[in-house]
C-alpha cells in the first residue's frame, strides 16, 4: 500500500469548549451532535450551521462519556465523579438529578438497542443496569474488572466489556457471560460492533497500539492485528453502511481503515490527541473531540456507497419530505427492475387510502399462490399494522383462515429447506410461520435446528427453552437446549440438559419414544470409560508431577481431579452422548493431550529443591527464592508450559524419597516415565550461550550415570544452554533427528544414533550397553547399576547402602538368569565379591569387548570341506548333539552354573621379570590347548606334572548356542506397553552380541545336520575367550581375574571335548 500522507485540514471546527473534548456522539436521524468536556458540560448542535443549540449544566466533574438512544430521545452522560445524567434528546433538559451510580469514574455508557436500559461501566469494578423509565438500577451489577468501554451488539442480545486484564461478552438480559479472552497484550481500551453484529473491534493501549477483529460466533480473533497507531486507541466507530472504521489515538492521529481488508486508506492529524470520534450519519464525514474543539474531516469520495442516499431517503422520510423520499426511492427501482420490493413500495406508496384492504388481501393470496408465504406474511403485516382496529374486526375471518393457510405453507417449505440444509431459509420461513403461531413447539424445534446449523448457539438456545416451555413433557426440547449449550462451551448446563433428556425419554408413556432411550449414554457409563483411559495413560506416568501453570505439586488423583474440571473433559463428556459417538480412540487423544508431561534430564548441583521445600507451595512463589535450584525448577516448568505441557516431572522434588516403597516404584519405572513423556527437557548448566558445536560433547551431563537413559529412553529430546535457549539455536523439533547433535553425542558417548532412535529395553547384548556406563559416575554408588534397571527392562529392589558391587551384581546376575545373554561376562578388572565372574566395578566394562579373528564364509566351507576328509561325521553329529542339549546358564544366589567346553590345567608356572612388578604373568599349560600367558594381580601356586597339587584349575570355552546356528524364537522383552516396531538396537537377537566365537555365524538357511555340525567343529577349531577357573575345598570354582582377555587355541579339533556345567562362586 502507497504511503498516506496526513490530512491536518479539517474542512470545519465546532468551537465552544473551554477544556479537552472527551466525548462526541451523533443522532441517528437528525443533523445534531452532542458533546463533553472536562469543563464539567455538554454541548448540543446543529450539525448543518455549526451553532450551539444548547448548552448543558449539571455535572460536577470532568464528562467521560456520551451515549444517545437509538430514537435520538434520550441522551446519557456520565463523569469522573461516578454520577451520570439523563437529558431529553429533543430540547437538551435533564430527565434526572445526577444519579451517583459508581464510586469511580464512569468510564463508558450505552443504550440498549430498545432504549429500555442504560449500561455504565466503571473503574469501580462494575458494570451496572439503569432502567430509562425510572432510572433506578435494574437487576445485579457485573464484576467485571476496571471497565474501559460498555458496548451493545445491534440486537442487544450481546454486551460486550473491556476491561484492563480481558473482554468479556455477557447476555444482558440473564447476566450470564457468554464469553471471555484476553484480547490485547495489557488494556482493552475500546470497542465497536459493525452493523450486522457478526464482527466486534477492540482498541488497545500503547504496548499494544492495534485494532483487533473478534468473531461473535467462536469469538477467535479474525486476520491480523491492524497497525498503524501508536498510542492508546481511546474511541473506535463504524460508518452506517458497515464499510469504514474511524479510530482516535493518543499519537494525535484519527486513522480512517477499510473494514474489507483491513486497508488503512486516511490519516488526519490533530493539533492535540482526540479523545473521541464518530461518522456523520450520512458516512461522509468523521467528527473526532481534541483540546477544546471538534474537528470535521471529509471522508474520501471514492469510499461513498449507496447507503449514502437510502440514509438521506429515511431522513427526508423522517422530516416529511416526502416528494424526496419518493424521487429517491424511484431511482433506486429504476437501478434494479427486478427489485420488485421497491417497486411495489412506489406503486403503493401514496394510494391505499381508497382501496387498501381490499388490495392487500389480494397481494396476501398471491404470494401464497406463488409459494412465496413469507412475502405473503411481509404484506400481511404492514397491513395489519396500517389499518385501524374495526377494520381488523371486519376481516377477522378472513385473518384465521390466512394465517392458517400461510403457517402451514411456510411449515411445509421450511421442512424441505431444512432437509436441504439451506439453514437460512428455513430459519427466514419458521421465523414467518411463529409470527402467525407461537404455541407450536415443533416451529421453534425447527427454527432450533437450523439456528444449530448454522452454530447459531444462543439464538438456537432461546428457540429449544421455548419448546421446553410449549412442551415440557418432550426430551425434544432439552436434546435441543443440549446442542445448543454445548456449541456455546457452557458444558456444564449441556451435560444437565443432557441428563433431563434422558429422564424424559425413560418416563414417556409411548413405547417408541422409550426406546430411543436404548441409542443413548448416561454421562456416568461416559465417566467410568474416560476413568478407565486415565488410568491406562497414567499407568506409564510419574507417580507426581508439577502443574506447570499453578507451580503447584500434584498426585495423580490431584491430576484427574485437574483434568475432570478442564474444559477439555466437560467438552469430551458432553459430546459422548450416543452409542455412535462412542470413539476410544477420540477419548485417548483428548485424554494423552491433556495428561501429558514433560520430563527434566539434568546434573544435580550442590542443594536442589525437594519434595519437602515445596509441597503445598507453587514453585513460581517468591517465599522459595532462598531454596538451592528453585531458578532452574522454575525456568523448567516455565519452558514446558511455553511448549504446550500442563505437566511437568523433575527428579529433585517430585519422589518422596523418605517413602521407601515409592522410592522403589520411581527407580524401577524412570526409564518407563522417561519412554512415555511427550518432551524431556535437556538443561546443560555448564554449557553457555551462544556455544558452538562440542560444547555438548564436553557437558558434565554426559559423564553422569543417570543421564544414559535419560538421553536413550525418551521419544521427544530437546537440548537447552545455560540461559534456557536452544542448543545451536537448532528448531528440530526433535533433536534427535538432528544429525549434527546426534553425531556429536555419538563421538562423545560412543552411542549409536540408530540406538537412541530405535532404543527397547531388552538383555541382549548386554555388553555393549554396559560400556555405555562404564565412564559414568553417580552420587550413590549403586545408583550406576540402579539407572540400568529400565535399559535392561528388569526390576529389582533398591537397597541404599549395599553398594556398587552387589548392586551391580544383582543385575548382571538377573540378565544372565532371565536372558542366558553371557556377554556381561566378558570383562577384565577386579572381581566382585558377589560372585567371581563378575566384576567389582562398571568400569570393567569400559575396554572393548574381546575382538577375536572373522572367519569368512568362503574359508568356512573350505574347511568345511578338508573336515569330511579328516573327520569322522559320526564324531561331528555326536558332538553337535551334545552341545545342542546342554541347557543354559543359570545364575541364582550368587551362584553361576555355566555350560562351557572344559581344558584340565596341567601347569601354571610364573614368568619372572627383572622389574619391580605388581602383577604376575603365568605361563598356563592344558590339556587340548596351545600354551597360553594369563596377567593377574593374584598369587597363584605353581605347579605342574613333577610337582603337583590338590587344587583343580581348568581353563573353559563358555558355550555359545549361537554357534548352532538355530533359528531364534524369542520374543523382544515387553515393558511399559511399548508398541514400537523398530528392532533393538545392536546385533541380532538369535545370538549374544559378543566376539568370544570368531565372530558371529553367517545369517543363512542351513537344514542339512551333517553341514551344520562340520560347521561347528570349523567354529570350535578357531581361538575363542576363555575363563581360568579355580576348584575351591567344596568343588565350586571361582574366576581369576586376568587384566587381558585370556584367549584359547585348541590343538587338534579331532580329540574329544569335555562338555560340562560348572558351578562358579
Amino acid at each position: 500500500m502507497s504511503y498516506l500522507i496526513p490530512s491536518t485540514a479539517p474542512i470545519r471546527a465546532f468551537e465552544d469548549h473551554q477544556g479537552s473534548v472527551n466525548a462526541v456522539a451523533v443522532f441517528p436521524y437528525r443533523r445534531r451532535m452532542i458533546t463533553g468536556s472536562s469543563n464539567h458540560t455538554l454541548r448540543l448542535w446543529d450539525l448543518e450551521t455549526g451553532v450551539v443549540l444548547k448548552k448543558m449544566e449539571g455535572h460536577r466533574s470532568v464528562v467521560w462519556a456520551l451515549a444517545v438512544s437509538r430514537d435520538g430521545q434520550m441522551i446519557a452522560s456520565s463523569a469522573e465523579n461516578g454520577e451520570f445524567i439523563a437529558w431529553h434528546g429533543e430540547t437538551g433538559e435533564s430527565l434526572t438529578q445526577p444519579i451517583q451510580a459508581h464510586s469511580n469514574l464512569i468510564n463508558s455508557v450505552d443504550f440498549s438497542p430498545d432504549g429500555t436500559v442504560l449500561a455504565t461501566g466503571s473503574f469501580d469494578g462494575m458494570t451496572k443496569f439503569w432502567c430509562t423509565k425510572t432510572w433506578q438500577m435494574q437487576g445485579d451489577p457485573i464484576e467485571c474488572g476496571y471497565v474501559h468501554c460498555v458496548r451493545y451488539s445491534p440486537s442487544g442480545e450481546l454486551l460486550a466489556i473491556a476491561t484492563t486484564d480481558n473482554i468479556q461478552i455477557y447476555n444482558p438480559g440473564t447476566r450470564e457471560r457468554v464469553a471471555s479472552f484476553k484480547g490485547h497484550i495489557t488494556l482493552n481500551m475500546s470497542l465497536a460492533w459493525t452493523p450486522d453484529g457478526t464482527r466486534l473491534l477492540s482498541g488497545g493501549d500503547r504496548n499494544d497500539p492495534t485494532i483487533r477483529e473478534w468473531d461473535a460466533l467462536t469469538w477467535k480473533q479474525v486476520g491480523r492485528p491492524w497497525k498503524g497507531h501508536t498510542n492508546y486507541i481511546w474511541a473506535i466507530a463504524i460508518d452506517p453502511t458497515g464499510t469504514l472504521v474511524a479510530s482516535a489515538s493518543e499519537d494525535k492521529h484519527v486513522r480512517l481503515w477499510r473494514l474489507s481488508d483491513r486497508q488503512n486508506v486516511g490519516i488526519f492529524e490533530h493539533s492535540s490527541r482526540p479523545l473521541s470520534v464518530t461518522f456523520s450519519v450520512d458516512g461522509r464525514h468523521i467528527l473526532s473531540g481534541g483540546y477544546d474543539k471538534i474537528s470535521e474531516w471529509e471522508v474520501p469520495k471514492s469510499f461513498h456507497s449507496k447507503i449514502h442516499a437510502i440514509t438521506t431517503a429515511h431522513h427526508a422520510c423522517v422530516t416529511g419530505d416526502l416528494s424526496t423520499t419518493e424521487e429517491l426511492l424511484t431511482q433506486d427501482i429504476h437501478t434494479d427492475a427486478n427489485d420488485h420490493t421497491s417497486y411495489a413500495r412506489r406503486f403503493f406508496n401514496w394510494e391505499l387510502e381508497a382501496r387498501f384492504l381490499t388490495t392487500h388481501q389480494k397481494r396476501c393470496q398471491a404470494f401464497l399462490s406463488a409459494g412465496k408465504p413469507d412475502k405473503a406474511l411481509e404484506v400481511y403485516k404492514y397491513m395489519m399494522d396500517t389499518i385501524d382496529e374495526s377494520t381488523k374486526t371486519s376481516c377477522l375471518v378472513w385473518s384465521n383462515a390466512f394465517k392458517q393457510e400461510c403457517s402451514a405453507l411456510c411449515a411445509a417449505n421450511g421442512d424441505a429447506a431444512l432437509a436441504a440444509s439451506d439453514y437460512d431459509r428455513t430459519i427466514e420461513l419458521y421465523t414467518a410461520a411463529i409470527t402467525l403461531n407461537s404455541e407450536s413447539s415443533t416451529f421453534f424445534a425447527n427454527r432450533s435446528k437450523a439456528k444449530l446449523g448454522k452454530m447459531l448457539w444462543l439464538e438456537a438456545l432461546l428457540d429449544a427453552q421455548k419448546v421446553i416451555e410449549l412442551d415440557s413433557l418432550s426430551y425434544l426440547g432439552y436434546n435441543l437446549k443440549h446442542a445448543a449449550l454445548h456449541g456455546a462451551q457452557r458444558y456444564d448446563e449441556a451435560i444437565q440438559a443432557f441428563r433431563t433428556m434422558l429422564s424424559k425419554l425413560e418416563d414417556a408413556l409411548d413405547i417408541q419414544t422409550q426406546q430411543l432411550r436404548h441409542q443413548y449414554l448416561r454421562p456416568s457409563q461416559v465417566e467410568r470409560a474416560i476413568r478407565q483411559v486415565i488410568n491406562d495413560q497414567l499407568e506409564n506416568a510419574p507417580l507426581r508431577v508439577l502443574d506447570t501453570t499453578t507451580g503447584l505439586l500434584c498426585d495423580r488423583e490431584a491430576q484427574i481431579s485437574a483434568f475432570k474440571t478442564s474444559t477439555e473433559y466437560k467438552e469430551l463428556l458432553s459430546s459422548t452422548t450416543t452409542r455412535s459417538d462412542f470413539h476410544t480412540k477420540h477419548i485417548e487423544e483428548v485424554v494423552r493431550r491433556n495428561l501429558q508431561f514433560a520430563m527434566l534430564s539434568h546434573r544435580w548441583e550442590g542443594k536442589e529443591p525437594l519434595l519437602q521445600d515445596i509441597q503445598g507451595k507453587s514453585v513460581y512463589d517468591s517465599e522459595l527464592n532462598s531454596v538451592g535450584g528453585m531458578t532452574k525448577l522454575r525456568s523448567f516448568c516455565k519452558t514446558a508450559y511455553a511448549a504446550g505441557y500442563n505437566w511437568a516431572w523433575s527428579d529433585t522434588c517430585c519422589i518422596d524419597k523418605n517413602i521407601n516403597v515409592e522410592l522403589q516404584e520411581s527407580v524401577n519405572s524412570m526409564f518407563v516415565w522417561y519412554h512415555h513423556s511427550a518432551l524431556t527437557i535437556v538443561y546443560l548448566s555448564d554449557v553457555p550461550p551462544s556455544s558452538k558445536s562440542g560444547a555438548l560433547a564436553k557437558s558434565v551431563w554426559n559423564t553422569r550415570g543417570w543421564t544414559v537413559q535419560e538421553f536413550i529412553a525418551p521419544r521427544v529430546i530437546l537440548f537447552y544452554q545455560s540461559n534456557w535457549t536452544l542448543y545451536l539455536d537448532d528448531r528440530t523439533p526433535n533433536h534427535k533427528d538432528s544429525i549434527a547433535i546426534m553425531q556429536e553425542l555419538k563421538n562423545a558417548t560412543g552411542i549409536d544414533r540408530s540406538a537412541v532412535v530405535a532404543f527397547r529395553p531388552s538383555m541382549n547384548g548386554a555388553r555393549e550397553k554396559l560400556h555405555w556406563a562404564s565412564t559414568r559416575v553417580t552420587t550413590r554408588q549403586e545408583d550406576i547399576a540402579y539407572s540400568l534397571f529400565g535399559i535392561f527392562g528388569v526390576r529389582l529392589s533398591v537397597d541404599y547402602g549395599e553398594k556398587q558391587d552387589k548392586a551391580l551384581g544383582r543385575l548382571l546376575q538377573e540378565i544372565v538368569a532371565r536372558s542366558g545373554d553371557i556377554t556381561g561376562l566378558d570383562w577384565v578388572g577386579k572381581s566382585s565379591d558377589f560372585n567371581s565372574c563378575l566384576p567389582a566395578s562398571i568400569a570393567s566394562y569400559e575396554a572393548p569387548p574381546c575382538k577375536l579373528p572373522f572367519l569368512p564364509e568362503d574359508e568356512i566351507q573350505s574347511s568345511v570341506s578338508s573336515l569330511r576328509k579328516m573327520v569322522a561325521v559320526d564324531f561331528a553329529s555326536n558332538l553337535y548333539t551334545q552341545l545342542r542339549n546342554v541347557k543354559a546358564p543359570r545364575f541364582a544366589t550368587q551362584r553361576l552354573h555355566l555350560p562351557c567346553i572344559a581344558f584340565d590345567v596341567r601347569e601354571v608356572r610364573r614368568v619372572h621379570s627383572p622389574a619391580l612388578e605388581t602383577r604376575f604373568t603365568y605361563r598356563v599349560k592344558a590339556n587340548g590347548l596351545q600354551d597360553l600367558l594369563i596377567s593377574t594381580d593374584e598369587t597363584l601356586v605353581q605347579f605342574w606334572p613333577a610337582r603337583p597339587i590338590e587344587q583343580n584349575f581348568v581353563l573353559v570355552r563358555p558355550w555359545d548356542r549361537s554357534l548352532l546356528e538355530l533359528p531364534d524364537f524369542v520374543k523382544p522383552a515387553d515393558f511399559g506397553n511399548i508398541t514400537e516396531s523398530e528392532e533393538d538396537h545392536g546385533t541380532s537377537p538369535s545370538y549374544p552380541s559378543h566376539d568370544w566365537s570368531s565372530g558371529p555365524p553367517v545369517k543363512q538357511d542351513v537344514y542339512d545336520p551333517e553341514l551344520r555340525a562340520l560347521r561347528l567343529l570349523v567354529r570350535l577349531g578357531q581361538s575363542f575367550s576363555a575363563f581360568l577357573l579355580a576348584q575351591q575345598r567344596s568343588g565350586e570354582y571361582k574366576r581369576i581375574a586376568s587384566d587381558h582377555d585370556i584367549i584359547g587355541q585348541v590343538n587338534d579339533i579331532r580329540n574329544p571335548m569335555d562338555i560340562r556345567t560348572v558351578e562358579i562362586l
